[in-house]
Parts: structure tokens; sequence; C-alpha cells
């Protein structure tokens, strides 16, 4: 995991068909992510985002 990964616990990640996933961002703030994945439900409605907390090795 880079240092810049380790600044960015927060991931706002798709969940693709098959258990296959995407990391579409990382955020420093958990209300950045939020706000985050409102913004892309109001573009993609369809897709599914969650939110998960990556704390690094």
């Amino acid at each position: 995991m880079t240092y810049q990964e380790r600044l960015s616990p927060w991931c706002v990640v798709q969940l693709l068909p098959k258990m296959q996933r995407i990391v579409v961002c990382r955020c420093r703030k958990r209300n950045d992510a939020i706000d985050h994945v409102q913004a892309l439900n109001r573009l993609n409605a369809e897709a599914i985002y969650e939110i998960v907390f990556d704390p690094g090795d």
C-alpha cells in the first residue's frame, strides 16, 4: 500500500456481478466518501456503491 493510499483510508467501492468490485475513489474523511456516493447515485442510480474502511497493512 502506497503512502498516498494510507492517507485516504475510506474507499468508495462499486459492486459488480460475480462478487467483483471496483474501487472508485479513496477519501480521507468518511463524510467526503458519503458525499461522493450520493453524487454517484444521482448520476447512475442502477449501480450499487458501498463505503469501506481500508486500514492497510
